[in-house]
C-alpha cells in the first residue's frame, strides 16, 4: 500500500489540473521569466540588427537556450561573465575557478546550439 502511494506521488497520479506534478512540469518547461527573455532579445537584437527577422531569430535563440539550460544555471553563468568584466583581485576567482568556467562553457554551448538552430 505504501509503495502504491509513493509511486503515485512520483508519477503524479491523482494530481489534478492544479496539482503539484502538473505545475512542476510547466515550471520546468518555462522557468525563464519574461523579463529575462526580453532582456536577452533586446541585447541580441542590438547585436544582430533591429529587424523583424532579428526579433524572430533572437526570440528563437532564447527559447532554445531555455530548453537546454535551466534558468538558475543561466543566471549563474551570466553572473560569472558579468563579474569577469569587473577588474580587481577579488574578481580573479571568476576568471580561474573550474566551476565558474564550467558554467560559462555550458552557456556558450547552449548559445552555439541556439545559433545553429535559429540563425542558419
Amino acid at each position: 500500500m505504501i509503495r502504491a502511494v509513493v509511486l503515485g506521488l512520483v508519477l503524479g497520479i491523482g494530481a489534478g489540473p492544479g496539482g503539484a506534478a502538473a505545475q512542476s512540469v510547466a515550471e520546468r518547461l518555462n522557468d525563464y521569466p519574461t523579463e529575462a527573455r526580453a532582456d536577452y532579445v533586446f541585447g541580441c537584437m542590438a547585436a544582430n540588427g533591429q529587424s523583424r527577422q532579428a526579433l524572430r531569430q533572437c526570440a528563437c535563440s532564447i527559447d532554445e537556450i531555455a530548453a537546454i539550460l535551466p534558468y538558475e544555471a543561466y543566471v549563474e553563468a551570466e553572473t560569472v561573465l558579468s563579474m569577469r568584466l569587473t577588474g580587481g583581485e577579488r574578481m580573479a576567482v571568476f576568471n580561474s575557478a573550474v566551476a565558474a568556467n564550467n558554467l560559462v562553457v555550458e552557456l556558450r554551448r547552449a548559445q552555439a546550439e541556439a545559433e545553429v538552430v535559429c540563425f542558419f
